[in-house]
């Protein structure tokens, strides 16, 4: 019997560790087909999530590990301490809130087995419970990544999927240390299949994120997989330059032809001194983003520290 190696990322989770383990364990019974070893990361939680890790592994030591960091580094940094850690024929990622379906495994499963695919994933259909603010600029991500990126990023897609050995290691050879999964499981490619499901809300507990750390995330995906922002800031500096070349030479021919007229237009002037001043610096905040990102990669700090793993 195979056995699939689960990754669950917890930060402040005390409310639904016992309820996953308790999903994931009536799905593997009813399915009789694979043995599940988990690997819950825990992210630096600041309620009782590790205490109650500890007393889950100890219930289970055969099928139950956790890694703690020594501080909050965040999920990616967690989902990449999982990959390292797991030794499973298959490797699973999920939520520990139960929105990923647990069900699906089993179907996921069967799909690997059929040597047909390498990964199995799953895409959200709808965003039904979620901030209609967050769904529209999460609807709006994945139209600007997919028109900006050669890496093309499934609408919706979660990091819920079941991988195999050869995907995984192809994975941990991306080593950088600013990580946006998504975008790196579609990178490395292999044959994929992506299962709808309706959207699901938390099992319990609340949500670590927040309108602006998606927006952060967001932004770190388009930087790590597009230059392209870097290529709209030297198109709209040429723009301007030549229009502001066309207007000296209509300022000088104005001149010539009226060299008695009164200045006038300093309203305009004022407008177009603001627009252009706008314009760099959203120029430079482009570029910054790109000379920050590179300043923490040679820096070649650890993506995460452990500080107990068991």
């Amino acid at each position: 019997m195979k056995t699939i190696s689960v990754i669950v990322p917890c930060y402040n989770e005390e409310e639904t560790i016992n309820l996953y383990y308790d999903a994931m364990t009536k799905v593997k019974n009813d399915s009789n087909k694979f043995k599940l070893e988990y690997w819950f990361v825990d992210d630096g939680s600041k309620d009782r999530t590790y205490p109650v890790l500890k007393e889950l592994q100890a219930a289970h030591p055969d099928e139950v590990h956790y890694i703690t960091f020594s501080r909050n580094f965040g999920k990616e940094s967690a989902l990449y301490a999982g990959l390292n850690a797991v030794t499973g024929d298959y490797t699973a990622v999920m939520d520990v809130d139960l929105q990923d379906p647990p069900e699906m495994l089993e179907e996921m499963f069967d799909l690997l087995e059929t040597d047909e695919y390498d990964c199995v994933g799953t895409a959200r259909m709808d965003r039904e419970g979620e901030n209609p603010i967050i769904s529209f600029f999460s609807n709006g991500f994945y139209g600007v990544i997919n028109k900006m990126s050669q890496t093309k990023i499934i609408p919706g897609a979660r990091d819920y999927r079941l991988m195999t050995r050869q995907m995984v290691d192809s994975i941990l050879s991306m080593t950088e240390y600013n990580r946006f999964s998504k975008g790196i499981f579609s990178w490395v490619g292999f044959r994929t299949k992506y299962l709808p499901y309706k959207n699901r809300e938390r099992v319990a507990g609340t949500t670590s994120w927040n309108f602006w750390k998606l927006l952060k995330y967001a932004i770190t995906g388009i930087i790590d997989f597009t230059e392209r922002p870097l290529m709209f800031a030297t198109w709209m500096g040429i723009f301007f330059s030549g229009v502001s070349v066309i207007a000296i030479i209509g300022i000088i021919i104005r001149k010539l032809i009226y060299p008695l007229s009164s200045v006038t237009g300093w309203a305009s002037m004022v407008s177009i001194i603001l627009l252009i001043g706008g314009i760099q610096l959203l120029s430079i905040g482009i570029l910054g983003e790109y000379i920050g990102k590179i300043f923490l990669e040679v820096k070649k700090r650890p993506i995460y520290i452990i500080r107990e793993k068991k």
